[in-house]
């Protein structure tokens, strides 16, 4: 048995969740997102809960049991508080700053990278060593700040790079005469 799909997802006031057929819309305050649920896998909404039940005792029905149930999660969150992803880089002359919608980044390279942010995802620059990804769907705000993050991964030996904020970057000895 699924521990974590046996949880009913609870709807917060100001949020509004819709089933029709295989498609779950949740509405609130940041915005609308909408998700097809698997056929393995049935949805009900009553008393401000979403519960996901499943079709059977299949391995794949299980499995989605409780997938399915974490994205729902996820919806009615991105909707009601919204999702931050922040980025730090380390290193002299790393730099990052806003040029309109797109992300100018100075990572040690002969050029900088011009960086286009998706639809849906707002990126701001604070000062010029921190990136704040934020939106609403958390797989959308994760790929970005993940593309950014692998123009120039921390290296281990003097931990230069571009790392999520409270990343821990394994530290390598260098080598000795």
């Amino acid at each position: 048995m699924s521990r974590i799909g046996k949880k009913a997802v609870q709807i917060p006031a100001g949020v509004d969740a819709n089933l029709n057929g295989r498609v779950l819309t949740i509405k609130g305050p940041k915005g609308s997102l909408d998700m097809t649920v698997v056929s393995e896998v049935d949805a009900k909404i009553e008393n401000n809960t979403v519960k996901i039940i499943p079709h059977g005792d299949s391995k794949r029905a299980r499995s989605m049991w409780g997938m399915q149930r974490t994205l729902v999660d996820n919806l009615v969150l991105g909707v009601s508080e919204g999702f931050t992803k922040t980025l730090e880089l380390n290193g002299v002359g790393y730099r990052a700053q806003m040029k309109g919608r797109n992300v100018n980044l100075q990572l040690g390279f002969s050029h900088d990278i011009l960086y286009q942010v998706a639809d849906g995802v707002e990126v701001k620059c604070p000062n010029q060593t921190t990136i704040i990804v934020s939106g609403i769907d958390k797989q959308k705000v994760g790929q970005v700040a993940a593309e950014i993050r692998s123009y120039r991964k921390p290296e281990p030996y003097k931990g230069k790079g571009v790392k999520y904020e409270g990343e821990y970057v394994f530290r390598k000895e260098g080598k000795k005469k």
